[in-house]
């Protein structure tokens, strides 16, 4: 399928791949992928302009980046805006599946009925579940209960955008943007290498990893798919049809790094199984191979977290940014220039999940954009304000730095312990507040709370963490904890 070298560094990955009827073209999208990611010149080119546009803007908003983020552009658009979206794949399609609560999808009513959106649920679960390498096992409800047929999702979004006459242009790659006095300059590149301009008033930078604006700390290579054919049961190593298993490790710190397994039944007519499988990492801790090497553990080490042959119907990847609002980062980098997606990693840094951080901001974000595009308030200070965050995730970054190679350091790589003091401490608080944390929506005063009860079992906790984080980004957690109040 690819060349010799390659498929002796990624054997059961090019095995897997080449067993699949899109295979190849998958296998491209991969390493593409891994090489954007890598090389910083691959992203758009940033140029800074004084000429004026004036009433030379074709649009109010233009979105570079497709995908989940198509939300913002419906709910811009149901706002009477001028809207454009311009993305490198063909705009609407999706294989993977998400996960969210029920009430995080109620936020998709206003933008489809209640039928349609019931009809996007493929399976509903009891309970999820936590459990970690050596230690117990935290059932919980209301957390990630519902998975979403994305691909239909998409398709949805894609229909409401071209009903409301948003345009859409796809399979172009975004080369530069241009930021002029009162607006933005995307110039989009075809694959036949022909060159378009798309003015607009405002930029939404949805390109994620690839976002020449974003200031990233962390990220999450993840990797995975559908699998067929797995064992079911009532084992940690085997999967029920109605429990999801949110967050679970099969072994300590391995390879310098705490991998994490997530599991998540499909329903419909498959007797599926999502599996994922992640790390956390600083930049400076991934190598030239982020995903093909961790698609390579998971075909080795997949039988440690769920038994059977297992047949991969579909893949699923990508590196997914964070941010441990440790460090200075903005979500509006400059005038007329706003973060959303991926870009903006407002996702939670203990779940990184990106859907439902985005069904609960798309909404609110329309509406203050909507406001400011209105009144003209399109100034870097006007864009920060309509950023939509609950509190906790500045507080919660540092455990995330916990689970980086340095943070498995500083815990002497007892990261699965830490993990389970401080998951029994949150059984511990009742079910009602461990689902609020894993939503991120706990308050402050929980957090600090949760931090006695993690210190009470392990009274090492914050040396540990002291040894992670340094002097200054402890200082840096100590203000997000006092601006949080």
């Amino acid at each position: 399928m690819k060349s010799p070298n390659e498929r002796e560094r990624f054997p059961r990955t090019a095995e897997a791949f080449s067993s699949l009827t899109e295979g190849a073209a998958m296998f491209e999208r991969l390493t593409a992928m891994e090489a954007s990611f890598a090389d910083l010149r691959a992203r758009p080119r940033v140029v800074h302009s004084r000429r004026t546009l004036g009433r030379g803007s074709d649009f109010d908003v233009v979105l570079a980046g497709g995908g989940l983020s198509l939300l913002h552009a419906v709910a811009l658009a149901k706002g009477g805006l001028r809207v454009a979206v311009v993305d490198r794949a063909r705009i609407g399609v999706g294989h993977r599946g998400w996960n969210a609560s029920r009430a995080e999808l109620s936020a998709l009513e206003g933008l489809f009925s209640r039928d349609e959106v019931e009809a996007l649920v493929l399976a509903r679960y009891e309970r999820g579940v936590c459990f970690w390498h050596g230690g117990g096992s935290y059932p919980v409800r209301g957390v990630l209960d519902c998975s979403v047929d994305a691909a239909s999702l998409l398709r949805a979004l894609r229909a409401r955008c071209e009903a409301l006459g948003v345009q859409l242009f796809e399979e172009r790659t975004v080369e530069s943007l241009e930021l002029a006095k009162d607006g933005v300059v995307v110039t989009a590149r075809s694959a036949r290498g022909e060159h378009e301009e798309i003015r607009a008033r405002l930029l939404l930078d949805a390109l994620g990893v690839a976002s020449p604006f974003a200031e990233h700390d962390l990220f999450c290579p993840t990797v995975g798919g559908a699998i067929e054919g797995l064992e079911r049961g009532e084992a940690r190593d085997q999967w029920q049809p109605h429990v999801g298993e949110i967050l679970a490790t099969t072994e300590g710190v391995e390879e310098g790094r705490q991998h994490v397994w997530e599991g998540f039944p499909e329903g419909g007519e498959r007797d599926a199984l999502t599996v994922y499988l992640f790390h956390y990492a600083e930049r400076n801790e991934l190598d030239d191979a982020p995903l093909r090497g961790l698609f390579e553990r998971f075909f080795r080490t997949r039988p440690r977290y769920k038994r059977g042959v297992g047949t991969l119907l579909r893949p699923t990847f990508g590196i997914i940014p964070g941010h441990s609002r440790l460090r200075t980062t903005h979500v509006s980098p400059h005038d007329r220039v706003l973060l959303v997606g991926d870009a903006a990693a407002r996702h939670s840094p203990l779940t990184f999940c990106g859907f439902g951080s985005m069904l609960r901001s798309f909404g609110p974000i329309a509406e203050k954009v909507s406001l400011a595009l209105a009144h003209d308030r399109l100034d870097r200070a006007a864009l920060e304000a309509t950023t939509v965050e609950p509190k906790m995730l500045r507080l919660l970054g540092a455990l995330a730095l916990m689970l980086t190679a340095r943070g498995a350091r500083a815990v002497d790589g007892r990261v699965c312990l830490l993990l389970d003091d401080a998951f029994a401490a949150l059984a511990a608080s009742g079910e009602a507040r461990f689902a609020a944390f894993l939503r991120d929506e706990a308050a402050p005063i929980d957090v600090v709370r949760l931090l006695g009860r993690i210190s009470l079992r392990r009274p090492a906790v914050y040396r540990e963490v002291v040894r992670a984080l340094g002097p200054r980004e402890l200082s840096r957690w100590g203000l997000n904890l006092a601006s949080s109040w």
